[in-house]
């Protein structure tokens, strides 16, 4: 045997490279069957074995109940939150990795997924495993999912919630393609579907650094879950891309247990209403909308004001065109929100008492 050839920097001898080959070379003789669809969404296709999707929002979206949710279907066999799912024979058993939460949040979590599935929360399960990865590093988070898709075939669904905390910067482009080439990796070589967590920006609905932007190109669907316009308890479940058919947005409020119910004759339009006037809006959609775009109290110029107005109020579903978003300027004018300051615009903050918590 002689060295031939490097992969990954390491050299490989010629029969490792002939199985190489031998792996990845497509042959128009053979049958390649489509991936078998393990969640589905009114009729759409979520989530095939062999790809990875995404679930995205601004925080306290609910974002992390909506997957709750999806696990859970996955669990039961039932449909949850208009969610169906079969894993295949073989491929039952779930890997649900939380990076951030500390494990009394975790094991609230995974309560809900078990009252949802129908399951007893007094009796210990091997259906799904959670892993509580919050005092570790990036790296060795990587290595802990890496470890256990290699102990365990039955795997069919594996959650991370969030893939932040995988990388160190999520602004270096090298670290978010080596995660995404993780993700794909990890799927296509266990015959798995990853499902991942990311917040979206504060600032817009795009979702936040490299990482998000090859989300956002790479995964068979990202959704996007966003607080309601007119019910600030209810949220929102779109498709912000998808490789299959789009699915009719639907929304979840909280029950009285805890847990997400889908709200019946929800009509998706009723947040995106053109004839809705903004005088109609709140007075604390307003400063969420304002505050999501301005960090400090900093005096801003006529246009970039605009620019800014126009970005917050689509973060809360009120997108508008340029010459509504200037009257709009004039309105908050009015009503004391911005204060105009020579030719400059600013913000005016309003003491807040220290609110209530809500889960992600």
């Amino acid at each position: 045997m002689i060295d031939i050839t490097t992969l990954g920097g390491k050299r490989i001898d010629e029969n490792t490279f002939k199985q190489l080959i031998k792996q990845i070379k497509l042959k128009i003789t053979e049958d390649y069957k489509f991936p078998p669809e393990i969640i589905t969404l009114s009729g759409a296709t979520i989530a095939t074995l062999g790809n990875f999707s995404a679930s995205t929002g601004k925080p306290k979206s609910k974002k992390t109940f909506n997957v709750s949710a999806i696990v859970a279907a996955c669990l039961s066999g039932k449909e949850i939150l208009n969610y169906k799912a079969s894993l295949p024979e073989g491929k039952k058993k779930i890997l649900y990795i939380d990076t951030e939460q500390s494990k009394y949040h975790c094991h609230k979590v995974m309560e809900r997924i078990f009252k949802l599935a129908g399951l007893p929360t007094n009796t210990e399960t091997d259906m799904i495993d959670f892993f509580v990865l919050r005092e570790y590093t990036p790296e060795q988070r990587r290595d802990i999912i890496n470890l256990a898709l290699n102990s365990n075939s039955e795997y069919g669904l594996v959650v991370v919630d969030g893939v932040r905390d995988l990388l160190r910067d999520i602004n270096n482009p090298s670290e978010a393609l080596d995660i995404i080439n993780d993700f794909m990796r990890w799927s296509s070589y266990y015959n798995l579907h990853i499902h991942t967590v990311l917040h979206l920006n504060k600032g817009d609905d795009n979702t936040r650094g490299h990482i998000g932007t090859e989300l956002n190109n790479k995964a068979e669907t990202v959704l996007q879950i966003t607080k309601s316009l007119d019910d600030p308890d209810m949220s929102e479940v779109k498709a912000m891309f998808i490789r299959d058919k789009e699915f009719a947005p639907f929304a979840f409020r909280i029950d009285s247990n805890g847990l997400p119910q889908t709200v019946d004759g929800y009509k998706a339009e009723m947040s995106r209403d053109k004839k809705m006037h903004y005088s109609k809006l709140k007075n604390e959609q307003h400063r969420e909308a304002i505050e999501s775009v301005i960090g400090n109290n900093t005096p801003v110029g006529y246009n970039q004001m605009i620019i800014l107005l126009q970005n917050g109020y689509s973060n809360i579903g009120y997108s508008r065109g340029r010459n509504t978003i200037i009257n709009l300027l004039k309105y908050l004018l009015n009503m004391g929100f911005i204060a105009k300051i020579d030719k400059t615009y600013q913000y005016v903050y309003e003491e807040k008492d220290s609110g209530q918590s809500d889960s992600k």
